[in-house]
């Protein structure tokens, strides 16, 4: 084969086979095609897009081209859940431990802040001692006693995805669907998921920005896994809003404690209980989701989420007396709320700039060398919705210095807008869509 056919197939609008794509990754890994070839399929993939069973041979490919995770042998299900991205969402530190207290086991492979969306490593980085480079006996021995562990990816899972992305950064291809999936399901598949569940956002504070894009992405995740005989579930949400009330590294970690003490706020409850709901279907556990979410309900009713909670804390290194000693208290030395300019109603909300001043306070990262710190961050007193008199506060700003903390209230103050009628109930489902 050669790779200038494969680019001429795909840019002339053809299928590329399973054969073709196998000899273009491997070869690009393997360092025997060179980078400008690799860039010029990814922008003929770009325009001319591919077809469901094409991407699931792409996702196999990828998935081939390094480790996969030997989960053989632990009694399973093994399920698992990825979210495109939002700001605020820490659902992932609230999902796992309910789902495992359900019975299911839960390998959750995750990633870190980049841009204005919060990386679930990074929170779970502000715990003492938490560790999340885990070996295979870890993490097997995690799932086969705790029920689910928190790791990052290693350089030798899917290193394809990881160099291939580095190209679509500078290529201008980051936002091809069947790119997308591709590299999403291959991680995911990787760490030895046998179902999933997709949070697929869209809103001004998502990847995607409007419903129909996000119900492209949807479709093509579940298309793309059904071809490869893997259940998967997508739910396509509202991320117009920051979910929840705390943004922030070891804020989020506090709210999700929270959460699990039954606490929780109802926006972040409705979504965690929904994909807990569906986890649990696709490991068979359950027959419906009404039936998952009264039993992910009842796992946090009767305590035992949050103690899978404290037990995967401490089997990754966590110091759990320090993490509850904080609880409430570890806050960035300066603090100051925004105060509502006027009454009336709060009728929305621009979540990418709430999550660009997140990254202003080093929440988040605008590039991957960049430290996050751990105790900034916001805490939402006001949110879309909610009727406010003028000089109400809307939002504690948490900051390491005064000049970062002026940065973000300055980007803070328009990001809201009110009116004097109150807007329409918020959906946060919008749809669901199933191959199980």
């Amino acid at each position: 084969m050669r790779a200038v056919e494969i680019i001429m197939k795909k840019r002339s609008g053809g299928e590329n086979t399973f054969q073709e794509l196998q000899f273009l990754v491997n070869g690009y890994v393997n360092g025997e095609i060179p980078d400008y070839q690799v860039s010029a399929w990814l922008m003929a993939v770009f325009f001319k897009g591919m077809t469901p069973s094409e991407t699931a041979s792409l996702t196999r490919v990828m998935i081939d081209s390094g480790d996969v995770l030997d989960l053989s042998g632990l009694k399973g299900p093994l399920v698992d859940k990825h979210s495109t991205g939002g700001v605020g969402d820490k659902i992932s530190l609230i999902l796992a431990p309910i789902a495992a207290a359900c019975g299911l086991q839960v390998p959750m492979m995750s990633g870190r802040a980049l841009g204005h969306t919060g990386g679930t490593l990074d929170k779970l980085d502000s715990i003492s001692g938490y560790t999340t480079a885990l070996d295979l006996e870890t993490i097997r021995r995690g799932l086969s006693t705790v029920g689910f562990i928190m790791t990052g990816q290693s350089e030798k899972i899917v290193p394809a995805d990881r160099l291939m992305y580095s190209l679509r950064d500078v290529s201008a291809t980051v936002e091809s669907v069947p790119l997308i999936t591709a590299s999403i399901l291959s991680k995911k598949f990787a760490e030895g998921a046998q179902a999933l569940i997709f949070d697929v956002k869209f809103g001004n504070g998502a990847f995607m920005k409007d419903l129909e894009s996000a119900r492209v992405l949807a479709h093509s995740l579940v298309e793309a896994g059904r071809a490869l005989g893997r259940k998967v579930v997508a739910l396509i949400t509202d991320m117009n809003v920051p979910l929840g009330v705390m943004t922030g590294n070891f804020l989020e970690v506090e709210e999700s404690i929270r959460c699990l003490e039954g606490k929780g706020p109802a926006d972040l409850m409705e979504l965690t209980y929904r994909q807990a709901a569906w986890m649990l279907v696709a490991g068979g556990v359950c027959k419906t989701a009404e039936e998952g979410t009264a039993k992910a309900r009842s796992c946090v009713r009767d305590g035992s989420a949050l103690k899978k909670f404290w037990d995967n804390v401490e089997l990754q290194g966590g110091r759990v007396p320090e993490l509850k000693a904080q609880l409430g208290l570890r806050r960035a030395p300066y603090f100051q709320d925004l105060l509502a300019p006027v009454g009336g109603w709060i009728i929305g909300m621009n979540s990418l700039e709430i999550g660009l001043a997140g990254v202003a306070l080093g929440v988040g990262r605008n590039r991957k060398e960049d430290l996050v710190l751990p105790d900034v961050g916001f805490e939402f007193f006001k949110k879309t919705g909610d009727r406010v008199n003028p000089g109400d506060s809307l939002v504690r700003i948490w900051s390491q210095d005064e000049v970062r903390l002026t940065q973000a209230l300055n980007r803070l103050a328009p990001a809201y807008e009110f009116g004097h009628n109150p807007p329409a109930p918020r959906i946060l489902i919008r749809e669901e869509i199933t191959a199980l």
